[in-house]
């Protein structure tokens, strides 16, 4: 049986303690955030996608950078693209893709201005250069009764997955709640969903809403860390938990969550991403809460592990 290196699920307390800021926001305020990240590792070269977001009323989401670094903590934009390019109100995470072909894309979510909706626009280019001028197209246009964000994307070797946090629109009052939708595709364009990979357990602290932060392919022992809250009261501040494969596409959250999050209340962290190293370990970036109600990009280099791989077991609804 095959074996791969993928990263340890990682601990409380190393993940906070042993972190490095990588981007701080422009202001340093409750609803001022630098965070969402997306990274890549190609050859020696660290990119990293992430969003910028003033207050709400003063411009939210107003940009996204594609940044590089030669040691993944000190990074230099390269790239800005701002929410009007996309005639969005706002912008939220995106998704760095290095396809195996050697092309870039990103894959930017976007708010519909004056309504609770989200789509998906891709951005496709030859290099990271190149997305600066790239024309977006929308690859994940929602629904007038379901928003579609914030996609995590996966190529297990076969085919492209996508995890994308789907918020319903029935209750203009609730569209804060949201389930994780899992989707394949055979070119990383066109989608075809598959069904719900997490919901939220009632009672529980994740109970309002869930959405996938980083998948971590390993066959039948692939897993997830995800966003989860409680209630209305905690959307922007969501806290981190572990889901793990059940074998049928669909993940199981575990019982003792959640397992990560900030020291400073209201202790949002959030939008972990995971790139393993050559070396074996593995390098986290995530968004959390500091002290004065801002969000900071941070990173923490951890170790990894060799596990065996089921080939045929890669995650998917049958």
């Amino acid at each position: 049986m095959p074996s791969t290196t993928v990263p340890e699920v990682p601990g409380a307390a190393p993940f906070w303690s042993a972190a490095e800021v990588v981007v701080e926001p422009e202001d340093a305020r409750s609803g001022a955030w630098a965070g969402g990240p997306s990274a890549q590792l190609v050859g020696d070269t660290w990119w990293l996608a992430y969003r910028l977001r003033r207050p709400v009323g003063e411009g939210r989401g107003y940009a996204n950078v594609v940044a590089r670094s030669t040691d993944g903590v000190r990074f230099t934009p390269v790239v800005t693209l701002a929410r009007d390019a996309f005639g969005a109100e706002s912008l939220e995470r995106p998704a760095l893709v290095h396809t195996p072909e050697g092309r870039w894309r990103l894959y930017v979510s976007c708010a519909t201005p004056g309504s609770k909706h989200w789509r998906v626009d891709l951005l496709e280019a030859e290099s990271v250069e190149g997305l600066a001028t790239a024309t977006p197209r929308t690859v994940l246009p929602g629904t007038p009764t379901a928003a579609v964000k914030d996609p995590v994307i996966r190529h297990d070797g076969q085919q492209w997955h996508l995890w994308a946090s789907v918020h319903p629109l029935d209750d203009p009052a609730a569209t804060d709640r949201m389930t994780t939708e899992h989707a394949t595709s055979p070119d990383g364009v066109d989608w075809t969903w598959r069904g719900t990979a997490l919901a939220g357990t009632p009672g529980n602290w994740d109970a309002r809403g869930v959405r996938f932060a980083t998948v971590v392919l390993a066959g039948s022992r692939s897993w997830a860390l995800y966003d989860g809250r409680a209630t209305a009261a905690e959307n922007w501040e969501e806290r981190t938990g572990l889901a793990v494969h059940d074998g049928d596409g669909r993940f199981t959250a575990t019982a003792d969550g959640p397992l990560l999050q900030s020291p400073h209340p209201p202790s949002g962290l959030r939008y972990t991403d995971v790139v393993v190293l050559p070396d074996g370990r593995a390098r986290w970036f995530y968004e959390a809460t500091r002290a004065d109600g801002a969000h900071e990009l941070r990173t923490v280099l951890l170790p990894g592990q060799h596990v065996s791989v089921a080939p045929d077991h890669s995650p998917h609804h049958g």
